[in-house]
């Protein structure tokens, strides 16, 4: 029959185990991989509004400076058909020839914002319609990653309902040794298997074995001379 401090510490051991798997599902980098995919896409949409904003700005702005210009040149054609003095007539047209020239530009880098605008939109469109799947996927593998923790959840509520009673069964003294010896080790109780500790897997010398197998002779315990922790055989 195990003594009860093994069985104490198998069960701890189990739910050690339990709470390790449970941090590093597969289903939960499963689900980060799709909040990322998510993030991205957001980032994604984000982006092409924020550049259809900039377009939208920048062809208001032409359309207003181009209007300007109109404006402009209209009223210098119309004093073209006042002047009588050559230099003041090729003062005239050069200035005009200047805003045609503008207006082109203006028109040029227009039409090149409305095509970009026009492509981003259709991307937009295309990103939008990713969005469902990217959210099903996300939460499909909650879902998944969700029934695996339920499922360690339970394991370990029923360790948990065991260890009262386990910890019950151990001598006093040896459970404050085992709860001290818990605070720096993971397995704070093993067996001696041999000539080794199953703890910190070193195997002992001759002298050593005897006098841990004349003290769990003797108390039930013994000690590990090269790591401390409780040894049994």
């Amino acid at each position: 029959m195990s003594h009860p401090i093994l069985e104490l510490q198998a069960a701890e051991t189990m739910a050690d185990q339990l709470k390790h798997r449970r941090q590093n599902l597969p289903e939960r980098e499963q689900v980060q991989a799709a909040r990322n995919e998510l993030f991205r896409w957001d980032q994604s949409r984000a982006l092409m509004h924020q550049r259809l904003d900039e377009l939208g700005a920048q062809i208001e702005k032409s359309e207003a400076e181009s209007h300007d210009i109109d404006k402009h040149r209209t009223k210098l054609e119309a004093q073209m058909k006042t002047v009588i003095a050559p230099r003041e007539a090729e003062a005239l047209q050069h200035e005009i020839a200047t805003l045609n020239e503008r207006r082109g530009s203006l028109d040029d880098a227009e039409l090149g914002a409305m095509e970009e605008q026009t492509r981003i939109e259709d991307e937009l469109t295309t990103l939008l319609g990713q969005e469902h799947a990217l959210r099903s996927v996300l939460s499909a593998c909650d879902a998944t990653m969700s029934a695996a923790e339920l499922d360690i959840d339970g394991e370990l509520e029923r360790i948990a309902g065991r260890l009262d009673g386990l910890r019950a069964k151990v001598d006093a003294g040896v459970l404050k040794r085992y709860d001290r010896l818990r605070q720096h080790f993971v397995v704070a109780a093993a067996t001696l298997a041999g000539s080794r500790c199953e703890g910190c897997h070193l195997d002992l010398s001759a002298h050593e074995v005897d006098d841990v197998k004349d003290e769990i002779a003797s108390s039930g315990v013994g000690d590990c001379p090269q790591c401390g922790r409780i040894l049994l055989r």
